[in-house]
């Protein structure tokens, strides 16, 4: 499974308070299961659900919103495009700490395509091939600042 690193990686590079503390970042794959996609071979697709928790953080959700929905829009955008399952696609909890840092935990629906073919000598490839492009250009986040009420949230050297 790939998703889970790409997401962690984007997420420390993007979010002002995980950039000092990698730490405060976990990820769990919860509710996984495999299926066959039917096609010749031994293809298969990973469905699962990834729990995204940032521990003691004092940061605005906006600055984690914008960066999963950014990485969302490329890696499973789906979730963005199908009103009815993204309506409660994306859920989240917060236990507040005190007044100033949270627990705030991401349930994202996640799925990955596992192609395998069997090759002339008899070996297998495995490839595990990017989401589908569709014609528009994805949005990206070049050098961007987030304010709220004119405190600056978070800053972004591009996505």
């Amino acid at each position: 499974m790939n998703k889970p690193g790409s997401l962690r990686e984007h997420f420390l590079r993007l979010i002002p308070e995980l950039k000092h503390n990698p730490d405060r970042l976990m990820i769990f794959i919860d509710n996984g299961t495999l299926r066959s996609t039917v096609a010749h071979g031994l293809s298969f697709e990973y469905s699962y659900t990834l729990n995204i928790i940032l521990t003691d953080y004092a940061g605005h959700p906006d600055a984690v919103a914008i960066p999963l929905f950014a990485w969302v829009q490329v890696n499973q955008r789906e979730l963005m495009e199908n009103l009815v399952r993204g309506k409660e696609a994306i859920g989240f909890e917060a236990d507040v700490l005190d007044n100033s840092k949270v627990d705030l935990s991401i349930k994202l629906p996640l799925t990955e395509r596992v192609v395998v073919k069997t090759l002339e000598d008899g070996s297998l490839s495995v490839d595990h091939p990017a989401e589908p492009v569709v014609d528009l250009d994805p949005f990206t986040l070049r050098s961007l600042e987030l304010y709220l009420k004119g405190e600056l949230l978070a800053t972004w050297g591009g996505i």
